[in-house]
């Protein structure tokens, strides 16, 4: 059976940290994901629970929060508990086996690129810019040998699916 999630999104509110009674690191936090438009100029969203563990959740409510555009990967779990009131709880998650985090760091904070640079005391070499890489690449493509943008002549029944 395949359990795997894959989903990009946004944090609706700042991550919660907390400790199990053994000491590890937990992290719960909301992922709004947008839908694809079900009416026209209204878009839909998915409000998915998630968990994260040790050294990833320290990092997530560390350099998070509220809005923050993450990409996700894990695998969803359910559980049940009682709640105060003695009612069962049934709760749906997504157990985050990889957080990525998809925003820049803010600019207050000097990344270690910078300050590595700053200790070197001599010239650096120079490095290929992607401007050179693309014109090497639109040469490669004057190249080509035939049209890639012609399309197939195949009929539908030709199709597998």
């Amino acid at each position: 059976m395949i359990n795997r999630v894959v989903a990009v999104g946004r944090l609706t509110k700042d991550p919660l940290l907390s400790k199990t009674m053994s000491g590890i690191s937990t992290c719960t936090f909301t992922l709004a994901v947008n839908r694809r438009n079900q009416v026209a100029g209204q878009p839909d969203a998915d409000f998915i629970q998630c968990v994260t563990w040790r050294k990833t959740a320290e990092n997530i409510t560390t350099y998070l929060h509220k809005g923050s555009l993450i990409g996700i990967e894990g695998r969803i779990q359910t559980r049940t508990y009682n709640n105060q009131q003695g009612q069962k709880v049934y709760v749906t998650e997504v157990v985050c086996d990889n957080v990525q985090f998809l925003e820049p760091k803010q600019n207050s904070q000097p990344s270690q690129y910078s300050q590595s640079q700053q200790t070197y005391p001599y010239e650096q070499p120079p490095v290929q810019t992607y401007y050179q890489q693309q014109s090497i690449t639109a040469e490669a493509e004057k190249s080509v040998p035939w049209d890639v943008a012609d399309t197939l002549d195949i009929s539908t029944d030709d199709l597998p699916f």
